[in-house]
């Protein structure tokens, strides 16, 4: 069986809910501080990596763009 990425993503976001709402109900607030800054440092890695040059332009784009 197959998954969409709708789905997927979906599944992910719930899981990661319920995990931040058993942290919350058992008071582990410093794991969650640890967890936050971690997804933080992943997410400013993601967007310095990504290869925003390399992003391919549509024709139409590029017709624009040169006069």
């Amino acid at each position: 069986m197959k998954l969409s990425r709708r789905t997927i993503a979906l599944s992910l976001m719930l899981l990661v809910s319920i995990v931040i709402g058993v942290l919350i109900a058992n008071e582990q607030i410093s794991i969650l501080y640890v967890l936050a800054t971690l997804s933080l440092v992943v997410l400013l890695l993601v967007v310095g990596f990504a290869d925003l040059e390399g992003v391919s332009r549509t024709e139409s784009d590029s017709a624009h763009s040169n006069p």
